[in-house]
């Protein structure tokens, strides 16, 4: 099931939820059906390289390298 986000035009509320193709979603607020589907963000990759550079850094600073490959771990 994808994740869509939603604008309902009767109480003005945004709001993202998990739709199956068949289903019509209604709005969480009010409860109208009345709901045009937005343009939702999209998740970055993780393999860009600015990416894996943070989230190494961040496990470095945590003390664990669980996203670290078996060569790249320090010697214990």
């Amino acid at each position: 099931m994808p994740l869509f986000t939603y604008h309902c035009t009767a109480c003005d509320a945004v709001f993202e939820t998990l739709v199956r193709s068949s289903d019509t979603p209604a709005c969480l607020a009010c409860g109208s059906t009345a709901l045009e589907r937005q343009i939702g963000t999209i998740a970055p990759d993780a393999k860009l390289p600015g990416a894996v550079g943070k989230m190494r850094a961040q496990a470095a600073r945590e003390g664990h390298f669980s996203n670290y490959g078996r060569s790249e771990r320090p010697k214990r």
